[in-house]
């Protein structure tokens, strides 16, 4: 079993820790393959991936391809002669690639496929305010997140979390769903199951797109669990955002940690009420939405008591 030939794929930390976890299993990795050095930082000084650090520190053998359709590249893998690949948090790959391994290239992804198809699953499902999600290996094809199912596995969302603390969670999860999902192929032990199996009749697939900069502006005219569950899925990063407005000062600022508060009122979307010292809440549709954590442009993340300290709030509206 631990002598698959093992080519491991991803870039950011969430892949790190699955490819921690192969090794500690004692599995065979004859590679690693990640994304370029980029510069970063005012310096823009070239920054390294944490993947390549990590494989660095463990003596692996490194590519970092510009071009995956390279054929260099594609040359080099083949020559590794692989058994199978594995791939968390990575490009998309070109059939020449995928298709190297006999035993196929693995995928995991950080939600119960087919729900939840796209590069920001973790986001979006806080945004739609599920209670359950989870993690699946799976077979890749040419088409984004649509390929046999290997293994599944539910993760439930705690109240009230956020996107990065879900994404910590999943990261641990996820490494171990992966050394399930080798010692079973290694085994003969799974079946590939198409996605179709998994799907409920009558049930809507919800997709996870990747998130843009105007997506993330708080529409005060929502009902109140509508906005905390928009910016508990944005944080922290990129963060849910909105803005102080007094006549024409406005200062933009980012929404780290909220609560909803349901109930009538009669005060307009976006009217902020504060005692300027230990509260703030912004009043929006049914409700009003109780802010614990921002950040003003310019500024560092503030719990409310301190940003009230340091900003006096009389007058603004959001």
């Amino acid at each position: 079993m631990k002598d698959l030939r093992v080519v491991f794929m991803g870039t950011p930390g969430f892949a790190v820790a699955s490819l921690g976890s192969i090794l500690i299993n004692e599995y065979n990795v004859i590679a690693v393959v990640t994304a370029p050095d980029k510069p970063a930082g005012r310096g823009r000084v070239l920054s390294k991936s944490p993947v390549r650090e990590f494989a660095e520190s463990h003596c692996l053998h490194l590519l970092q391809p510009h071009n995956l359709k390279d054929p260099v590249f594609i040359r080099n893998l083949i020559d590794l002669n692989p058994d199978i690949f594995v791939v968390v948090a990575f490009r998309m790959l070109p059939e020449a690639v995928w298709k190297i391994p006999p035993m196929g290239t693995v995928n995991l992804h950080a939600s119960l496929l087919p729900q939840y198809r796209g590069s920001a699953p973790v986001n979006h499902a806080i945004i739609n305010g599920e209670s359950v999600t989870g993690l699946t290996t799976f077979l890749i094809d040419d088409k984004i997140d649509t390929g046999n199912i290997l293994l599944r596995e539910e993760v439930p969302i705690l109240p009230n979390e956020t996107a990065g603390s879900l994404h910590d969670r999943l990261m641990k999860y996820g490494a171990r769903l992966i050394i399930r999902t080798l010692a079973a192929m290694a085994e003969n032990k799974i079946s590939p199951q198409p996605q179709s199996n998994f799907m409920i009749p009558g049930e809507i697939l919800k997709t996870a797109p990747k998130i843009f900069p105007e997506q993330c502006i708080v529409d005060w005219n929502s009902p109140p669990v509508k906005i905390h569950n928009l910016i508990r899925g944005l944080s922290p990063s990129p963060a849910a955002r909105s803005e102080f407005i007094r006549g024409n000062n406005r200062v933009t600022y980012k929404i780290f940690e909220s609560l909803p508060e349901e109930g009538e009122h009669d005060l307009v979307p976006g009217a902020i009420v504060s005692d300027g010292k230990s509260f703030l809440k912004v009043a929006c549709k049914g409700g009003f939405v109780r802010l614990f954590s921002i950040q003003a442009e310019g500024r560092k993340r503030l719990d409310i008591q301190e940003f009230l300290r340091g900003f006096r709030i009389d007058g603004f509206r959001s």
